[in-house]
C-alpha cells in the first residue's frame, strides 16, 4: 500500500473538495484499487462501492452488462475497461468510476495478452473527464502486476480528476 496510499489520499481530497463520489469495477487488480481508496480515513464521504468483476458471471450479476453491450469489444482492452467504468458509475450513481481489466500472470490470458497487460479507464461527470490507458509491465509476477495495475489505475484517475478540477 506504500505506493497506493498517497495516490488514494490525493484522489480523496479532490473528491471531497468537489462533493463527488467514486465507484470501482476491477478485475485483475483483485480489489487493491478499492482497498487503497478505502484506506483513507473518511472514505465514506466519497467511496460508494467497488466490485471485483473477474468472470462473466460476476460481470452480468454485479454490473448488469448484457452480452449485446459486448458486441465488438473483447475483454482486456481499453474499450472493455471503459465499459466497466461507465457501467459501475451508472449502476451506483457516482460522479467518477475506475474500470480495470488485464492479465496478472504468471501466464497470459485466453485472448492472447501477455502477463503484465492491463487496460485502465476512468469516467468522470462529463465526456471530457474520461480516459483510458494500456499498461504492459513485461513481468510474469502476479502480485507485482496486481500492485502495478492498481497504481496505474489510481494515477490515471488522479490525472483525469486534476484536469477536470
Amino acid at each position: 500500500m506504500d505506493e497506493l496510499s498517497p495516490l488514494a489520499e490525493q484522489i480523496a481530497q479532490l473528491l471531497i473538495a468537489h462533493n463527488q463520489t467514486i465507484a470501482v469495477a476491477e478485475s485483475s487488480a483483485g480489489g487493491l484499487i478499492s482497498a487503497a481508496l478505502l484506506s483513507v480515513p473518511g472514505a465514506s464521504a466519497y467511496f460508494i462501492g467497488g466490485t471485483v468483476v473477474y468472470t462473466r458471471t460476476s460481470r452480468t450479476a454485479l454490473l448488469d452488462i448484457p452480452e449485446a453491450a459486448l458486441e465488438g469489444i473483447r475483454p482486456s482492452t481499453e474499450a472493455y475497461a471503459l465499459l466497466l467504468a461507465r457501467s459501475v458509475r451508472d449502476r451506483l450513481g457516482t460522479s467518477w468510476a475506475i474500470g480495470e481489466t488485464g492479465a496478472t500472470g504468471p501466464t497470459g490470458n485466453r485472448y492472447g495478452d501477455p502477463p503484465g497487460h492491463a487496460c485502465l479507464a476512468v469516467c468522470g461527470p462529463s465526456e471530457t473527464s474520461m480516459a483510458s490507458r494500456t499498461l504492459e509491465t513485461g513481468d510474469p509476477d502476479r502480485t507485482h502486476n496486481m500492485q502495478a495495475f492498481a497504481v496505474a489505475a489510481l494515477s490515471l484517475c488522479l490525472e483525469v480528476a486534476r484536469r477536470a478540477d
